[in-house]
């Protein structure tokens, strides 16, 4: 449906979604005749309509050009021009998410017009069209002067703009068609979840376009979308450190994410979250009785205290910036003793409860999760660390703790049959032994000798690389997170209910990532597969843009997906010769 074009950029003959996020606007445009806007901070703000958009399209990283127009992004402030088109309608958002219930004045849309220009003031902000000829400027803002100041730059400067963040994109000239335009879009996942707010200021990372309302920014996709922003821009990656660590508690406990709305947007969520507990009968969609602080968006998570940990560890290597790793030793130290007091009898390992609380966020995990444990390594290796000279007896017993893991994991998770580990389980009463690609993370982090990964990513290319598995019954369409399904049905929740759906077995290309980087690593070769047939199946099925996950029965999730970036930051990290070398026996 869609083709990879030698400069990186995509062909389709018929129209398809164009997912837009520059660092204030967001937009969901259709080419035969609508686009919806939002604001980060504010949430959405009206659908604008047009005639159609006539192929055949070309697209790149926010944007599209066709014979008779386009679609053009500015980065600077938060203007779209769309060329080509008659403008047919403006139609202002009546709540900014599907959980808002404007009250009073808030509930009120103050529309004006004059010449050329549609104007609709909400109480949560303002979107603006403009019309010149065939050209429709769309300017969004927290406030009127925000909006109107976007409008500033002409249809000239916003083309200009558009071409600009395209080249900054296209980071892998000397690709194949397809490699190039994956490491594009890739480059554009990661380059757009840098928001900022309407002073310019930066705003956290964004997990993707969906996030917006509350918006809010997460410890563990931060994690992973910041990899290719560790050279590309890491003063975003100390800037969201500090975001992340108003999130952590004084126990080192954190949320899954930290809530980032403006203040209109805040004060109608939390009305949303207080008439939610006080009336759930009503309010059956939410869970609100999981964001027990304002500020939290689903507490106490997991894995998240520890991506914090990894978060620093990675940004220290990047730079050297010791400063970040002082500012923040407190709120490391509080979480290392967290995780050193969650140990079970007898062990070093800390052990889950049962909940939903982790990366698998629809399955009841407990006991020992290899991925966790993975993670938890990782954790205890970087505080040894980083914490040499600040803080000898904590390192020191953060050293002991990591050897003494690594020992205990072996023994008590690996799986001779498949060569993997446990994915979550109690040894000597019920364990989820089935491979699972989150158990990356004991080879990421060295919690596993070299060996032992090597025996774990042979055993994921003859079972997870769907080209290699014929038991499963879709063909070759990617690298599936987990095989066989989960065994326990009562351990599973909502969209992972379903085998081959979300986390029982969808392609997730962040894994895929993670996955390729881990072969390189280890001098497997044989990356290719992982780090492109997810963009195959996403050109064939008319997805623009890096995909959360998908799979073939199910379709896909969200577009723009940060972490998505995975891929292409591995391409840019190893370079093309790697990338595309063949699998070494």
């Amino acid at each position: 449906m869609i083709k990879p074009l030698t400069d990186g950029q995509l062909s389709a003959e018929q129209g398809v979604l164009l997912p837009v996020m520059a660092p204030r606007l967001q937009a969901d445009v259709h080419p035969d005749g609508y686009a919806d806007l939002a604001l980060w901070g504010a949430g959405s703000l009206g659908r604008v309509r047009f005639s159609a958009i006539v192929g055949p399209y070309t697209y790149a990283p926010n944007r599209l050009v066709s014979r008779q127009g386009g679609i053009f992004v500015a980065q600077s402030l938060p203007v779209m021009l769309i060329s080509g088109v008659r403008l047919q309608g403006v139609y202002p958002a009546r709540r900014c998410a599907w959980w808002h219930e404007p009250v009073g004045e808030g509930a009120r849309v103050r529309v004006t017009r004059d010449q050329h220009r549609q104007t609709a003031e909400m109480g949560w902000g303002v979107l603006i069209v403009d019309v010149l000829g065939a050209d429709l400027r769309i300017a969004v803002g927290a406030s009127r002067d925000e909006a109107e100041k976007a409008l500033t730059l002409t249809s000239e400067a916003i083309v200009a703009e558009a071409g600009e963040y395209v080249a900054r994109c296209d980071l892998a000239p000397d690709a194949d068609p397809l490699m190039r335009s994956m490491v594009s879009q890739g480059t554009h996942a990661a380059l757009s979840s840098i928001r900022r707010d309407e002073n310019g200021a930066f705003a956290g990372l964004a997990a993707g376009q969906a996030y917006s309302a509350p918006a809010r920014t997460y410890y563990r996709d931060g994690y992973w979308t910041m990899q290719p922003l560790l050279t590309l821009a890491p003063e975003a990656v100390r800037d969201e450190i500090r975001l992340l660590a108003k999130g952590v508690q004084p126990d080192g406990e954190a949320p899954s994410g930290v809530i980032l709305t403006g203040p209109a947007q805040s004060e109608a969520w939390q009305r949303f979250v207080e008439d939610s507990k006080a009336n759930p009968k009503i309010h059956k969609k939410a869970v609100p009785e999981y964001h027990n602080r304002p500020q939290d968006w689903w507490s106490d998570h997991f894995d998240s205290p520890l991506f914090f940990i990894l978060f620093i560890d990675d940004y220290f290597n990047a730079t050297k910036d010791m400063a970040e790793v002082h500012a923040h030793w407190p709120t490391i130290r509080a979480i290392a003793d967290r995780y050193l007091g969650l140990a079970g009898p007898d062990s070093v390992l800390p052990v889950k409860p049962r909940n939903d609380r982790d990366w698998a966020d629809n399955v009841y995990r407990e006991g020992l999760v290899s991925y966790d444990l993975g993670l938890f390594v990782g954790a205890m290796d970087a505080v040894a660390r980083l914490g040499d000279s600040l803080d000898p007896t904590l390192a020191e017993r953060a050293g002991k703790t990591a050897r003494l893991a690594r020992e205990e994991i072996e023994a008590k998770l690996f799986v001779p049959a498949t060569g993997g580990y446990v994915d979550y389980g109690t040894p000597g009463a019920f364990v989820e032994d089935h491979l699972a690609i989150d158990s990356l993370t004991l080879s990421r982090f060295g919690a596993i000798s070299k060996q032992k990964s090597v025996g774990l990513l042979r055993a994921f290319e003859s079972q997870l690389e769907t080209r290699n598995n014929q038991e499963q019954p879709y063909g070759s369409w990617g690298v599936m997170c987990a095989y066989p399904p989960f065994k326990r049905p009562g351990d599973l929740r909502s969209k992972t209910a379903f085998p081959y759906r979300y986390h029982n077995g969808s392609d997730w290309p962040y894994w895929d990532g993670a996955y390729a980087e881990e072969r390189l690593r280890h001098g497997l070769g044989g990356a290719r597969y992982a780090l492109t047939r997810w963009w195959e199946t996403c050109l064939d099925n008319g997805w623009i843009g890096a995909v959360e996950y998908f799979s073939p029965p199910y379709g896909r999730g969200s577009l723009l997906q940060g972490w998505s970036a995975m891929p292409a930051a591995v391409v840019l990290k190893y370079g093309l010769d790697a990338a595309n070398a063949e699998p070494i026996s």
